[in-house]
């Protein structure tokens, strides 16, 4: 009968945890490109002893807009002690600008060799984490509660993978862990929401040397509303009374030849708050707007344009209650390490909104990561390493020992 170790008796080993997220940040994998580091990541856990039956993949990239090489990985453990089940995840998919990365040390930054590439430590570090906790209790046959680890796919075009996650594979976990951020004493417990738009302008088409007073120019009424929406201080940063929230219009196009007066324009836009009923406001306004503008623009003949304007939902707000036992628990083992715990709302989309969407209270941890999406991305390594330390402390249960 062997006995059973505890995460108090056995450290994390700093040159493993380092070799591993080293390795990781070495394999491209754009978001629907996961197959790689998906079959890195299995391997590692069956030399491990993980027997394959505990490891599963779902079929979220079969509902993803752009299909996928893979589902998200989760891996399913029965705890060797009592206690309510705990997640532990992060995403697989890195931006674009990472792939070819060649992670090199220089004193306690990991940069990207090449200076035309990011360093993928968003979020090849937060899955070195879980993985190291995971491949620790394996190897050194740690105690543990009941376990479920995801690793999350398609998480950099919309956090896709987890919307589509097929939650009954996780074992109903009561606390979840994400690690996707910067400083291990951030504890993110909330994020705004963000809705997408899609704005269709038809116009009328004529010829712009002979006869321009016969077209409708889509790219008038574009700009007319657009301006509108900037006046009334609609776009960019929205403020009205207490309410704040954001709106972006990323993407024009329309037209083929100078000569045609723009018959068709087609906008992308989003609009951000954690107040839902806020970002309803501004997706209204910004239907206002476009109505109002196709009203005002009319050709020679009395002709005007039509434009039809479409939502939906990317990811919604939330917000956890300072006592969620996620969140007392992630502040216990910071502070087991010698951390200062400083919960935060976050501005920008995590797999938390959707895992808290299914039901799963999801707090989101820091683990290094610095300038991402740029080519002078870094991985901090002390705040990686504390970050293992975090990991392993919450999937052993021993925040408190």
């Amino acid at each position: 009968m062997s006995t059973q170790n505890t995460a108090t008796t056995v450290k994390v080993n700093q040159k493993q945890a380092l070799q591993l997220v080293t390795d990781l940040m070495r394999i491209p994998g754009k978001s629907g490109e996961e197959g790689k580091i998906a079959a890195e990541i299995v391997e590692r856990l069956q030399k491990a002893g993980l027997p394959r039956k505990l490891i599963s993949f779902d079929t979220a990239n079969k509902k993803s807009p752009i299909g996928g090489e893979s589902g998200n990985l989760i891996v399913k453990l029965p705890g060797t002690q009592k206690g309510p089940r705990r997640a532990l995840m992060a995403h697989m998919d890195t931006v674009p600008l990472c792939v070819g990365a060649e992670p090199v040390k220089r004193g306690n930054l990991i940069h990207s060799k090449s200076s035309q590439t990011a360093l993928g430590a968003d979020d090849r570090s937060g899955c070195s984490v879980i993985l190291n906790a995971l491949l620790t209790i394996l190897t050194e046959n740690l105690s543990h509660p009941p376990l479920t680890f995801c690793w999350m796919v398609q998480e950099e075009i919309g956090l896709v993978g987890v919307r589509h996650l097929a939650t009954s594979k996780l074992g109903k976990p009561k606390m979840c862990f994400n690690w996707d951020g910067k400083l291990v004493d951030q504890v993110c417990i909330g994020a705004t929401g963000d809705s997408g738009m899609l704005i269709r302008i038809e116009g009328v088409a004529s010829h712009a040397g002979a006869h321009p007073e016969r077209g409708v120019s889509a790219a008038v009424i574009a700009g007319k509303a657009i301006e509108d929406l900037s006046e009334n201080g609609w776009h960019g940063l929205v403020i009205k009374g207490r309410n704040t929230g954001s709106s972006n219009i990323g993407v024009l196009s329309g037209g083929a030849a100078t000569n045609v007066v723009m018959p068709e324009l087609i906008i992308k836009a989003e609009a951000r708050s954690h107040n839902p009923r806020f970002r309803q406001k501004i997706l209204d306004e910004f239907k206002k707007a476009f109505q109002r503008s196709v009203k005002s623009v009319k050709n020679s003949d009395g002709q005007r344009g039509t434009v039809s304007f479409e939502s939906h939902l990317k990811y919604e707000s939330f917000r956890l209650s300072e006592k969620e036992p996620a969140v007392q628990t992630a502040k216990l083992a910071i502070q087991k390490i010698g951390g200062l715990p400083e919960l935060s709302i976050g501005n920008g989309g995590l797999d938390a909104n959707w895992m808290v969407a299914h039901g799963f209270p999801t707090v989101t941890l820091g683990c290094g990561q610095q300038d991402i999406h740029t080519t002078e991305e870094t991985l901090i390594i002390d705040e990686y390493l504390k970050a293992c330390e975090i990991g392993l402390l919450l999937a052993t249960a021993t925040e408190t020992d």
